[in-house]
């Protein structure tokens, strides 16, 4: 099994209303997200890839377009949550690429959540 993965970056904000009052979270507070797609494959292309690098870009243009230097609470219909952002962009990026197989969505070097069905 072959597996590739690429990584992109944005900032945004966001605020977990639902939480308690204390709650860290709670607060607007912003974050620079990292984005890791896993993309898995028994056999290459012609090419010798599983999928070039570069027909990835089309992530990055979403993410850009949709997240980055925004407020989450204004451009999400659900909690931004990691969990819930991974399971959003996996599902994304699984339209366009049937070989992804996870999708890491880190608020911090030190903490991630990941979807992978």
């Amino acid at each position: 099994m072959y597996t590739i993965t690429k990584e992109f970056h944005f900032s945004a904000s966001h605020q977990l209303s639902h939480l308690p009052d204390g709650h860290q979270c709670a607060r607007l507070h912003g974050h620079n997200y990292v984005v890791v797609v896993e993309l898995r494959a028994k056999e290459l292309n012609a090419d010798g890839f599983i999928r070039d690098y570069g027909e990835l870009k089309p992530l990055k243009t979403y993410i850009d377009e949709t997240f980055d230097h925004r407020h989450l609470n204004d451009v999400l219909d659900f909690a931004s949550t990691g969990e819930n952002m991974a399971r959003h962009l996996y599902e994304w990026c699984a339209q366009h690429w049937p070989e992804t197989t996870a999708v890491k969505v880190s608020e911090t070097p030190k903490t991630w959540a990941e979807y992978r069905p």
